[in-house]
């Protein structure tokens, strides 16, 4: 990220809860809300409309719910990281969500400080939450969820470009573990770390943390419970 401000548009059918929103972000020195959306096909005609880095994104809301919205922004943008929001009843949908390619979640419930730190952590291209409590939900929501097939043949043959110490990296990110804690871990330098990150990412074409962890649970790296 650069020193401007963070683009964020704020996606969801209340009112209340798109101004409650936009004052609370608008707050911040480094975050500007730059639009608002009713509903999932107004957020996708306002991303191609605003460049938003960030989109705070409802999933049950009418014409085009958050997930389809999320697939369509992901697919037809690549820039813009979508965080959804949700009320966390265990809503079936986060997890979809996450597949979809959304960068993480956020309660709806979340302080200021917290929406603030959440839309800067995912415009920086990281795991929205706290690596323990990522490794929880994604556990509970992968439990939730219609288990998956075994991989396919393109994600067996994407598996294998790893080496077997980025491998042992995805798995430590599917566990939760932060790149310092995976560096105690190996006894390697957290710099190290990070360039292992980032070629699992490339080798997997994948955006982020998150998708990575949900990767590990779906080719049977990682397996909840």
């Amino acid at each position: 990220m650069t020193d401007r401000a963070i683009r964020v548009l704020i996606a969801d059918d209340q009112m209340m809860v798109r101004e409650g929103f936009s004052v609370l972000l608008n707050a911040m020195p480094d975050i500007e809300v730059v639009g608002e959306a009713v509903n999932g096909r107004d957020a996708v005609v306002k991303v191609r409309e605003l460049s938003p880095d960030v989109v705070l994104m409802d999933i049950r809301m009418p014409e085009l719910n958050g997930l389809e919205a999320t697939r369509e922004i992901v697919a037809a943008d690549g820039a813009a990281k979508v965080l959804v929001l949700t009320t966390f009843d265990l809503d079936e949908y986060v997890y979809q969500a996450l597949r979809a390619g959304a960068s993480g979640f956020l309660l709806k419930d979340a302080s200021a400080r917290q929406l603030a730190d959440g839309v800067r952590v995912v415009a920086a291209g990281e795991a929205l939450l706290a690596p323990s409590v990522t490794r929880r939900l994604i556990t509970e929501f992968s439990k939730l969820a219609e288990a998956p097939p075994r991989p396919a043949a393109a994600a067996q043959a994407a598996y294998g470009d790893l080496t077997e110490r980025e491998t042992e990296v995805l798995v430590l990110i599917a566990g939760g573990l932060s790149n310092g804690e995976i560096a105690e871990r190996l006894v390697v330098a957290e710099s190290t770390i990070k360039t292992h990150v980032s070629r699992v990412l490339v080798k997997l074409g994948l955006r982020d943390r998150t998708q990575a962890a949900v990767f590990a649970y779906e080719a049977r790296l990682v397996i909840p419970g």
